[in-house]
């Protein structure tokens, strides 16, 4: 079968130029490769297989179809629908060095707005709720133990998940200064601060686990009852347990479809609650930019305008509308703008 050249530089898009010569994670890859995947869904449709698609059918009007489609026939959010355009726009990048004769059509296919959607109001618990949620642990079980170190460490630091399931026991350095080695995203490496009560939590788990001698330093912090790595699902269930239990008790205080990431939430939430800088919530929770941290301030900002609202309610009487009691103003205001 004769190769085209989209499958081949397809192919050293990502064998070479993701991995090597942009330095990308295995994660941001295969969120491009699923990209491509529902590309080639896409084109199936159209009647033209993923082995006979060329590079000269990538248009500005076929990616026009290709990200309706995302979100009609896909149902795909627009926070989705973004992350396949980007990807989608990577190799569109890539390939204009490749093929000049194309620059115009591929400028037009990047001139493509990514949509915009709504913020949505930020799901975090509050003081009384992480109380209530901690209280459902039993922690005199070995698992027990094992999960209040894992909340502990997801509630006082703001990791996430994808980071805690790569703590490796010497990452944790529990001597003065406390602190943790966090590999986030893009391979960055960031150095995080244990506060007193995580440190103690973490001692005695340590210990319950004999994770303390020289040959478990390159042993997972944390695993699973098959003496596995910890993955996402497990950490999901681990949270989504306690949290049931404790919707149980006061369904008031824990928030619907409680994850790891509100989890999180309530940690930056709880930071700006008591008044810590921005630039420090950020460098603690890994954003890149400050503008990612400033959604905390400003769903802090709305919670404070919001009960002053409340409050204001009972201090100012209900004023009634001058022309409620002055029909002539009425009547002016119905004619008002009207056309003669």
């Amino acid at each position: 079968m004769k190769s085209t050249k989209f499958a081949f530089f397809l192919n050293k898009f990502f064998t070479v130029c993701l991995p090597s010569t942009r330095g990308c994670t295995p994660s941001t890859i295969d969120s491009y490769r699923y990209a491509f995947i529902l590309f080639f869904s896409f084109m199936e449709e159209k009647n033209i297989p993923a082995d006979e698609i060329e590079v000269s059918d990538l248009t500005y009007k076929l990616m026009l179809e290709f990200l309706t489609w995302l979100q009609e026939a896909r149902n795909n959010s627009i926070a989705t629908r973004n992350q396949r355009q980007a990807a989608i726009n990577s190799f569109i990048r890539y390939l204009m060095y490749e093929f000049p004769d194309y620059l115009a059509e591929y400028q037009l296919i990047l001139k493509i707005p990514v949509k915009k959607a709504m913020q949505k109001e930020i799901s975090y618990m509050k003081t009384d709720g992480v109380k209530l949620l901690f209280e459902q642990v039993d922690t005199l079980a070995p698992s027990g133990l094992r999960d209040h170190a894992i909340l502990t460490l997801l509630y006082t630091t703001g990791i996430r998940v994808s980071e805690l399931i790569n703590i490796k026991v010497k990452d944790i350095s529990l001597s003065a200064p406390s602190t943790l080695l966090v590999h986030g995203k893009g391979q960055k490496r960031r150095y995080v601060p244990l506060i007193k009560e995580a440190v103690e939590v973490l001692q005695g788990y340590i210990a319950q686990f004999d994770l303390d001698s020289e040959k478990s330093l390159c042993e997972w912090l944390f695993k699973s009852h098959l003496k596995e790595k910890f993955t996402r699902q497990g950490i999901n269930y681990v949270v989504k347990k306690y949290t049931g239990k404790a919707k149980a008790k006061d369904a008031e205080l824990i928030p619907d479809g409680f994850s790891p990431h509100k989890l999180r939430h309530s940690t930056a939430m709880g930071l700006v609650d008591s008044g810590v800088d921005l630039i420090y919530i950020r460098d603690l929770l890994g954003h890149v930019s400050v503008k990612t941290t400033e959604v905390y301030a400003k769903a802090d900002a709305t919670r404070k305008r919001e009960a002053i609202e409340a409050a204001s309610k009972e201090l100012v009487p209900t004023e009634i509308p001058e022309w409620e009691n002055n029909s002539g103003l009425k009547e002016w205001l119905k004619n008002f703008n009207r056309p003669r």
